[in-house]
């Protein structure tokens, strides 16, 4: 898994939510050009990804990403109200969008599994 998001205070608890489900984290990014590289790097099979990041938006990001040819589970997240529909995330390569106050309810290890 890489963690995507500006925040590092955010990162840290992802990841520790991540962990905790007994998914492994491999890197975390700040933005998405370090989170192209990480991909790049590390092959994860998932990425949690912010939408609002300095260089760029999270839909932007996935859409590089899908286009690395490496399969790959997307999760989107932002404190924002999800305003795009089912057909929109799946077309830039996104699984699903999970609010952030909604992460800890949320069944991430299956969000993350290739069979979901």
């Amino acid at each position: 898994m890489v963690v995507v998001d500006d925040d590092p205070g955010f990162r840290r608890i992802a990841r520790a939510l991540l962990t905790a489900r007994g998914l492994r984290v491999v890197a975390e990014s700040s933005d998405g050009a370090s989170a192209v590289a990480a991909v790049q790097e590390h092959r994860p099979d998932g990425v949690l990804l912010d939408l609002h990041l300095p260089d760029q938006d999270g839909l932007s990001v996935a859409r590089a990403l899908t286009r690395e040819r490496h399969p790959l589970r997307i999760v989107l997240t932002s404190t924002d109200s999800w305003t795009w529909s089912e057909e929109d995330l799946a077309g830039a390569g996104i699984v699903r969008f999970v609010a952030k106050d909604r992460l800890f309810d949320a069944d991430l290890k299956a969000l993350f599994s290739p069979t979901a």
